[in-house]
């Protein structure tokens, strides 16, 4: 079979999300689960793998495409209005190129954002840059301020790549193991190196942020940006008010949700690779969790060709009010959707969308307002929207 760009971009990427977990999804009433759709919004773009907004933006959508360039659509029709910026200096195609943005929360006065990348060494950059001062659809490429450079030589796979504002102001970046199978060099349980974790970030400075707390290890036990730790690759989390959502790509056996709680979620915890995937003894052969990890609240196995999360949002949005609260994920090969409520730390209203489902979705997406998206490798970007 001949793979075009795309499809060799969408196979590489696997690699990049490769992974599984445990659980079927408890089965809602038919008509409950056929009561959101999917509504193209565009089928043009170049391997979109990611889309946000300003907060509070009610006209456009910014859409990261992996080669390097941020497009703006309008945020209605779908109607392309140009493109935000082009970052030069990039590696693109597997897990590698443009693979994150984030709006500072205050960018209506300020017009900072955020982008994680990697450079032409493979290198993973967290940068800042400015929208332009005369032109809302338009950034300054001469405005960017590198923050945070982690070397990634020697494997092309696992570089993370999402960066997402906490409640506390904080930058978070997502962070790969490092890459190839099994983290060799079990970076994700090295405190004192930046690879398999969350890291939070001063957004001016680039170095740990103080907002609320300290980070965990800032005193000496650890690199002072570390802010969780134990991870293999999470390609996608989301904050909901305080708690925190991560997406976690497995080996080859199991993929996870984990969801920390309250106030400084998820700081200081472990959450166990490469001693276990998911739930399950990996490193070990027994006596892998002595105690200290953080388990996944859901999981799910590689069964009926699944092999990668896609970690998604809690729904927050106006147009569909019975989903209030519910959060959403996907699998990147198996191309389901599936949703999960949190009551007091225990997860409730387990479900599976039929009319969700997509082949290659790359992200989720949130707009200015709260509804939720899909993008796809093939270009496709989708809005859930009631059925």
């Amino acid at each position: 079979m001949r793979l075009s760009i795309v499809m060799i971009q969408s196979l590489y990427l696997v690699s990049l999300l490769t992974a599984c977990g445990s659980e079927n999804p408890t089965r809602n009433s038919a008509s409950a689960l056929t009561s959101l759709k999917l509504q193209t919004v565009t089928k043009h773009l170049s391997a979109p793998i990611l889309l946000t907004a300003p907060p509070g933006d009610a006209d456009r959508l910014f859409v990261v495409e992996q080669g390097g360039t941020i497009k703006i659509l309008e945020r209605t029709s779908g109607t392309e209005l140009g493109t935000f910026l082009t970052i030069t200096g990039i590696t693109s195609g597997g897990e590698r190129g443009l693979l994150g943005l984030a709006f500072d929360p205050q960018y209506d006065s300020n017009g900072r954002f955020y982008v994680h990348y990697t450079d032409t060494t493979g290198t993973i950059i967290i940068a800042r840059f400015l929208a332009s001062a005369t032109n809302p659809n338009v950034a300054d490429p001469a405005s960017q301020a590198i923050l945070v450079s982690i070397p990634h030589p020697t494997f092309a796979n696992h570089n993370g790549g999402m960066v997402a504002f906490g409640p506390d102001g904080c930058l978070y970046a997502g962070i790969g193991d490092g890459g190839s199978v099994g983290d060799p060099s079990n970076n994700a349980q090295h405190l004192t190196n930046r690879l398999g974790k969350l890291l939070r970030i001063d957004p001016t400075t680039g170095t740990a942020c103080t907002n609320g707390t300290l980070n965990p290890f800032v005193l000496g036990s650890g690199h002072p940006l570390v802010w969780s730790y134990g991870l293999r690759n999470p390609w996608r989390f989301s904050f909901d008010g305080d708690d925190l959502y991560v997406g976690d790509v497995g080996q080859g056996a199991r993929e996870e949700i984990n969801v920390s709680t309250g106030p400084h979620a998820g700081r200081g915890l472990n959450y166990g690779w490469r001693l276990m995937e998911g739930s399950a003894c990996f490193n070990l052969t027994s006596n892998c969790d002595p105690g200290t990890l953080t388990l996944p609240i859901v999981e799910y196995t590689h069964d009926k060709g699944a092999c990668s999360v896609i970690g998604g949002y809690v729904y927050r949005g106006q147009v569909v009010p019975a989903i209030q609260g519910t959060y959403f994920y996907a699998d990147f090969c198996a191309g389901f959707v599936r949703s999960f409520r949190l009551n007091n730390g225990s997860v409730i209203e387990k479900a599976e969308w039929p009319l969700l489902a997509a082949p290659s979705i790359s992200s989720f997406g949130q707009d200015g307002l709260g509804e939720l998206y899909l993008t796809t490798l093939s270009g496709t970007v989708f809005r859930m929207v009631p059925n």
